[in-house]
């Protein structure tokens, strides 16, 4: 009854469960006269359940839009690497720029680095990230926003300076307004789109599935080890990636990508739509 109750919704006026709560519920719905919060908690414990606790969660609707566009990602990153239709993952991160209102405290021994908790707001950039699936290499663009005309200059840079000689160049990307082949219209004029477009496939993630994007986890990584921390100047932030990114690719750094198309089936089965039909 405990756990039942610890699943359902709080009491008209609070908004999560606590274990004096709980414990005032059971006194309420059986014989106890008391109940400890302590035999509440190892309760909980041994059901692995914490009540007071929630996750923010993007919850996707898996239907066969949601398994077409997946497979199809997946499936792009199980070939062969091919020179000349290389698979690059696209995506944009937002950074705000954040300035010290006071100068830090440099670390000594025994004493770790100290900041204030006051700052001063920069403004924001955005980053444009692409990498290569087959290959370590990776490639940040510092501007000012991120508009349609941004998006079809990183595209028309993907075919005439980063992959010249590609014949056809595979861009994983997701559903945002921007990323559309009418982005490099609305930028160019038609023959010069249409020259752009001819050398390039678009390929989207499901719909409230970004984890499928390879460069999120790269994305993730430039956030770890160059931008965790205060960086007020553009010209500054851009120096750093810079070096970042040369780093990286020198390293020859790449994503270990393990989940594959069968993968999917075996462990996201009872999610696929339910089909009469036989293969």
């Amino acid at each position: 009854m405990l756990v039942a109750t610890a699943c359902a919704s709080p009491p008209e006026g609070r908004a999560r469960w606590t274990l004096e709560l709980l414990a005032g519920a059971m006194v309420k719905l059986t014989d106890h006269e008391s109940l400890s919060h302590e035999t509440v908690r190892r309760r909980l414990a041994q059901n692995d359940l914490k009540p007071w606790r929630k996750d923010m969660w993007c919850i996707p609707k898996v239907d066969g839009e949601y398994v077409a566009r997946m497979e199809d990602v997946l499936d792009l990153y199980a070939e062969t690497p091919d020179p000349d239709r290389p698979v690059v993952c696209f995506d944009e991160s937002p950074v705000q720029l954040i300035g010290e209102v006071r100068q830090p405290i440099p670390a000594e021994p025994g004493q770790l680095e100290r900041y204030d908790c006051e700052y001063r707001r920069n403004g924001t950039v955005n980053l444009f990230v692409c990498i290569d699936v087959h290959r370590p290499w990776r490639k940040v663009k510092v501007t000012e926003r991120r508009a349609a005309e941004d998006y079809a200059h990183c595209m028309r840079e993907l075919v005439d300076v980063h992959y010249p000689e590609a014949a056809c160049i595979r861009v994983v990307q997701d559903n945002l307004s921007t990323h559309s082949a009418g982005a490099l219209y609305e930028a160019f004029a038609p023959a010069e789109a249409r020259r752009i477009l001819r050398r390039l496939q678009f390929h989207y993630t499901p719909k409230h599935a970004s984890w499928l994007n390879m460069v999120e986890i790269e994305i993730g990584v430039l956030r770890g080890q160059c931008l965790d921390r205060r960086i007020d100047d553009e010209n500054w932030l851009r120096r750093e990636i810079d070096a970042w990114e040369r780093q990286r690719n020198a390293a020859g750094a790449r994503i270990k990508w393990m989940f594959t198309t069968d993968k999917a089936r075996a462990k996201m089965g009872r999610a696929y739509p339910v089909t009469s039909k036989e293969s």
